[in-house]
This record gives structure tokens, sequence and C-alpha cells, in this order.
């Protein structure tokens, strides 16, 4: 099988290991993966600020972009929200752009239900003997209804303590822009999730975005809480 990789803009600005950890995976599993470097933004941070027309033009770009792909794998849950829910919306239904976006997001999963979903895989061979536990990023669990994948992946995980997360679903306070628009508020909701954290016993906090990973790691480090970030793909290829 062979598949074509979409990073986002912070994977490919800020963390790139996750978009290495994700080759990585998916290569041991025996699929081939390429990456095509025209790609660009989602067009996510305009489309959610009102921008519609610019995430519409940015959007147009991405669907020339991925026509020929077999199957699109994201290593994030708001960004394969935008392509599978949000592309098919923004072209009239019947027009070039709109059957094509419509095709695009049949052909684009997340990473975690790729692996289970597709490839039917929940042991990928990795070892990792530390306690841990799972946040549910909003777009992940709400639009995409993905909940199940990524815990099968990590409690296969050899030697690994799994700990549910209290209140696992509650969103960290990041919201992309929100965060940005409303810092107090969204620090506030980001502390109670912080202190959940906490409760749990984890030493490592794992999620399928690393926009809600960021966002943690600044309040775990501000609180000085002992307590790291780990995206999904950087755990699945230790």
């Amino acid at each position: 099988m062979k598949v074509s990789l979409f990073v986002s803009c912070l994977v490919d600005q800020l963390f790139p290991l996750v978009g290495i950890s994700t080759v990585k995976v998916l290569r041991k599993l025996g699929v081939e993966v390429e990456f095509d470097r025209r790609q660009t933004c989602c067009g996510q941070p305009a489309f959610n600020s009102g921008y519609v027309q610019e995430a519409t033009q940015v959007a147009g770009g991405l669907l020339e972009v991925f026509k020929d792909a077999e199957s699109i794998v994201v290593p994030s849950g708001s960004c394969c929200t935008m392509i599978k829910v949000f592309f098919p919306e923004l072209f009239p239904e019947g027009s070039r752009e709109g059957i094509l976006a419509r095709e695009i997001a049949q052909r684009t999963f997340e990473l975690s239900d790729f692996l289970v979903s597709v490839l039917g895989v929940t042991a990928t061979g990795a070892r990792f003997p530390e306690v841990v536990t799972y946040h549910d990023s909003c777009h992940l669990l709400r639009e995409l209804n993905i909940s199940s994948a990524p815990r099968q992946l990590i409690r296969e995980v050899e030697d690994i303590d799994f700990r549910e997360l209290k209140e696992s679903d509650r969103c960290c306070g990041f919201g992309g822009t929100f965060s940005v628009k409303f810092p107090d508020v969204s620090a506030a909701i980001g502390e109670d999730k912080v202190q959940r954290i906490r409760e749990s016993g984890a030493r490592y906090v794992i999620a399928n975005d690393v926009s809600c990973l960021m966002h943690l790691d600044g309040l775990l480090r501000r609180q000085q809480v002992p307590v790291q970030t780990m995206h999904l793909a950087e755990l699945l290829a230790q």
C-alpha cells in the first residue's frame, strides 16, 4: 500500500519529529510513504476565523496536490477534520472542485484510524515502560468520532502503564485562534485539564494533535508539573 503524508503546519514548523515518527511507523508496517513538497496549510485557521474565501483558495490548491493520491494519512485530528468534513462544504456540489473534495475526503485518514481501521493493526512493536494517559482532542473526537483507535494502539505498546484520564473528552483550551483571542479563558480551561493529568499519576500525556500538546506543555511547564507531552506517532515509533 502507498500513502501520501499530509503534515500540519505545526508539525512542519515546530514538531518535525511527529512527521518523522509517522513515516517510521508506517514504513515499519510495510506501507510506502510519499511526501509532496507542494503541500501547504489546509486552511483551517482562516476557516475557523471566518475567512471562508481565503480558506477555499488554500483548499483548492491542496485538491490539486492530492488529486492522484491513493490514500492520505494525517497525524492530526484537526487537519484531518478540515479535509474530510469541511473541504466538501467549501465547493459547490457537482462542480469539479466539489467532486474532487468529496473524493479526497473519502481517501483521507487520521493516523490512528488508518492503522486500526484500514491496516487492521493495533500492535506496532513499540515498547515504552512508562505511565501514560491520553487526551481526546476535540476535532478527533467530536468531528471524526475517533476514540477507541488511539487507546487500542496505546494499550498494545509493550510494558506501558496506561491510565484513563478523568474527563479526557474535555477541551484542553487551545482551540486554535481561540487561545489568541481569549488567552485567559484558554488558560483557565487548560488548567483544569492539567489538574486531571496530575491526578492520573501519569508521567506522559499522549494526544493525536500537537496543537493540544503544545498548549498543555506550556501550562505544565509553567506550573512545574513533571509530566511530558508526546504525540501518538512518537509513542508508536519507540
